[in-house]
């Protein structure tokens, strides 16, 4: 019955989330990949948005060949938390590593940093619910130089999450905020022409910050 109860609660809060079927793409390659090639229990599974979407080379930039990649452009929380059946709760993974909550801030400007926590731990609790042995890894939004103008509400997001994330088993915050700073502000050497994706550069700050977690 607690089980049940359980459920009930997460579907009733997650509704409240729903988003239009505007990755249905995405989400089909994603089923037509597993389709073919069933992923194996005890993968290392990525989720969050573009970030990690255009991550092409995570496999090798972190040494690790059990890597599952199912981030998509654009993502949000709420967008994870509507399609968790389809990109985490079907897989049985080791580790999650998440990106996601940039893109909530950036779609709306009353994304507040307490509505991206509730969203965050709203997820989070689902992800421990079901995988309660899995080690969540989740990477702090990240200062790019086409929205430093919202740096406000993500460095306040950022400290809700880790403050939320300190108190949790099997959790780790991932701060690589400052890490791609110079001088106060964000790097222009390691982005892409957008000033949003990040190019080689970018990805050897993660890399460095990710290995030692994703490879214990």
């Amino acid at each position: 019955m607690k089980k049940i109860a359980f459920l009930l609660a997460f579907f009733i809060v997650s509704t409240s989330f729903s988003q239009s079927d505007r990755f249905k793409d995405e989400i089909a390659a994603f089923q037509k990949e597993d389709s073919l090639h069933k992923p194996k229990d005890g993968i290392i599974l990525f989720i969050g948005s573009s970030s990690f979407r255009l991550w092409k080379n995570v496999k090798e930039d972190l040494h690790n060949t059990t890597i599952l990649n199912r981030a998509f452009g654009g993502a949000t929380l709420g967008d994870l938390i509507y399609y968790k059946r389809k990109v985490i709760m079907k897989y049985n993974p080791k580790k999650i590593v998440m990106y996601c909550g940039e893109n909530d801030i950036a779609n709306s400007p009353t994304m507040t940093p307490d509505l991206v926590r509730g969203r965050f731990v709203n997820l989070f609790e689902q992800m421990r619910f079901w995988f309660p042995e899995a080690q969540i890894i989740f990477v702090s939004i990240k200062p790019a130089i086409s929205r430093w103008d919202m740096r406000d509400r993500m460095i306040e997001s950022n400290r809700l999450i880790k403050e939320y994330i300190s108190k949790q088993k099997l959790a780790t915050y991932v701060d690589i905020w400052d890490k791609m700073l110079e001088n106060g502000e964000p790097r222009k050497d390691i982005f892409l022409e957008d000033n949003l994706h990040m190019n080689a550069k970018g990805y050897a700050i993660w890399s460095k910050e990710l290995a030692p977690l994703i490879n214990n």
